[in-house]
C-alpha cells in the first residue's frame, strides 16, 4: 500500500505523520522541527544500520532519495525492508508524537519518474530513488500528561489505539 492509499484509509493519522516528517506538525513550527530523520536498513549480515535521511511526500508517494552507492541504498537494493523514524525535534516537546513507518522500498529506475522527482526536489545527481510500500505506521504520544497512547496501523486494518498509564 502506498502513501496515497494509506492517506485515503486513515486521513487523520496520515496528516499527523506527514506533518511530523514534513517539517511542521501539531504544535511544532517548521523552524523548530528538522526534516532530517532516521532510516533503519539491514546490512548483509542481517544486523541493523541506521542512517540520516530526508524524505519527501510527493504525488501520493513517500519517496526515499539517496546518494549513489550509499550503504543505505545498497542495503535496500539487497533487502527492501526498512523502518523510518521522524526526528523528534528540539527538547522533549515532540509535537505530534513519536512517529515510525515500516515497509519495503523499491528502486525507481524509470527516467521520467526520476526526472519529475528531480525537478521537484533538485537532488544532487546522480541519485538512487526508492518508492515505498507501507507495512506499518505507528504514532506514540502522551495524552493529558497521564496516558501513553500508541496508534498502530497495518494495511487492511483500522487504526488500533492502545492507552497505558
Amino acid at each position: 500500500m502506498n502513501w496515497a492509499a494509506f492517506s485515503a484509509a486513515e486521513p487523520d493519522l496520515a496528516k499527523t505523520v506527514e506533518e511530523r516528517f514534513g517539517g511542521g506538525g501539531a504544535g511544532v513550527s517548521p523552524a523548530e522541527h528538522s526534516t532530517h530523520h532516521v532510516l533503519a536498513t539491514l546490512r548483509k549480515d542481517g544486523s541493523p544500520r541506521t542512517s540520516g535521511l530526508e524524505v519527501r511526500f510527493l504525488n501520493g508517494e513517500l519517496w526515499l532519495g539517496m546518494m549513489p552507492d550509499s550503504l543505505k541504498a545498497l542495503d535496500l537494493l539487497r533487502d527492501p525492508r526498512f523502518a523510518l523514524q521522524a526526528n523528534p525535534g528540539e527538547g522533549q516537546t515532540m509535537g505530534g508524537g513519536d512517529v515510525r513507518i515500516s515497509g519495503r522500498a523499491s528502486e525507481v529506475t524509470d527516467p521520467a519518474i526520476k526526472a519529475a522527482y528531480g525537478e521537484e526536489v533538485e537532488p544532487p545527481e546522480p541519485f538512487h530513488l526508492f518508492r515505498t510500500e507501507l507495512t506499518e505506521v505507528v504514532r506514540t504520544y502522551v495524552e493529558d500528561e497521564k496516558y501513553l497512547v500508541v496508534q498502530v496501523w497495518k494495511p487492511g486494518e483500522p487504526v488500533r489505539t492502545l492507552k497505558r498509564t
